[in-house]
């Protein structure tokens, strides 16, 4: 009897479909309380929700695997920081980013704050392979952490509303036609000064820079002390060691009639009343000696 009323209905279940098949209103209700394929969407419901999920780790793991150093050759060089040396083993492969990010762990400078000297300043996109690392080679870093930088800007910032007037009043006129300036500049090319080069840019030289002379007319020679975070100005009298997050600013402006040579201002304080001023700069060498004080 059990059987029989088992397969009444079951035929019922299936002409019911039919029935739906045949009356194409999706919006009938019966229809879709009789229609079997309901159970099948309801209990595959958590498995879509599942499948949901998997996408989204699936869409983080590239990420990661952009960020995870590469795999292959490395190559051991010294790390030299603030007069400290660090043995360092990095894929020759790497990027000087990634390479910030291992260093910020173990000099404690974020990699933003941070300047890789590797022949002159290195652009994050470059390998060390592509820059020429070989091993025990010397690799330096420049920078300054976070307290530091907080400590120098803030009085600078303070100051800096009361300096721009004094800023638009001497943009005037040209830096070389200024009389503070004309009456070294009237005095001609030092007869040592170093050859300068018009619309070039170059990397700072491992040697230092000379054949400039100060606003006394004095020879000025600037030496650039990278594991330091220094720079030095030699005269024949002394010569003055400066860190360069000491350095506010970098102005500079092409000589007239001679626009291979500029003339340089480091700001040493919170007025340009403390810039030092250097002149007969070769023009090659100003935007490597802006990045290198700066951090650019």
């Amino acid at each position: 009897m059990s059987n029989e009323e088992k397969e009444v209905t079951s035929s019922d279940d299936k002409s019911n479909s039919k029935e739906c098949e045949s009356s194409k209103t999706p919006a009938d209700s019966s229809c879709e309380a009789a229609s079997p394929t309901d159970g099948v969407v309801t209990d595959n419901q958590p498995q879509s929700s599942e499948e949901a999920v998997h996408p989204d780790t699936n869409e983080v793991k590239p990420d990661t695997q952009s960020e995870a150093l590469p795999s292959g050759e490395a190559v051991s060089f010294k790390l030299v920081y603030n007069k400290t040396k660090y043995d360092i083993e990095f894929p020759l492969d790497g990027t000087i980013k990634q390479l910030k990010e291992h260093l910020s762990s173990i000099i404690n400078v974020l990699p933003a704050m941070q300047k890789v000297m590797i022949k002159g300043l290195a652009k994050d996109e470059k390998t060390l392979r592509e820059l020429g690392v070989t091993k025990g080679a010397k690799v330096m870093v420049v920078g300054s952490k976070l307290d530091d930088v907080v400590n120098v800007n803030t009085p600078k910032s303070d100051s800096s509303s009361s300096e721009k007037p004094s800023t638009t009043t001497s943009t005037k006129e040209p830096l070389s036609k200024q009389k503070l300036h004309r009456k070294i500049l009237d005095k001609g090319l030092p007869d040592d000064v170093m050859p300068g080069i018009k619309n070039s840019k170059d990397v700072l030289p491992s040697y230092p820079l000379s054949g400039m002379v100060n606003k006394h007319g004095g020879k000025v020679r600037l030496t650039f002390k990278l594991e330091l975070d220094q720079i030095w100005i030699g005269t024949k009298e002394r010569t003055e060691k400066i860190n360069m997050n000491h350095i506010r600013q970098v102005v500079s402006e092409a000589i007239e009639g001679y626009e291979q040579y500029h003339i340089m201002g480091l700001q040493l304080g919170p007025t340009e009343a403390s810039r030092y001023w250097i002149y007969w700069v070769p023009a090659q060498y100003v935007d490597a000696i802006r990045d290198t004080v700066l951090g650019k």
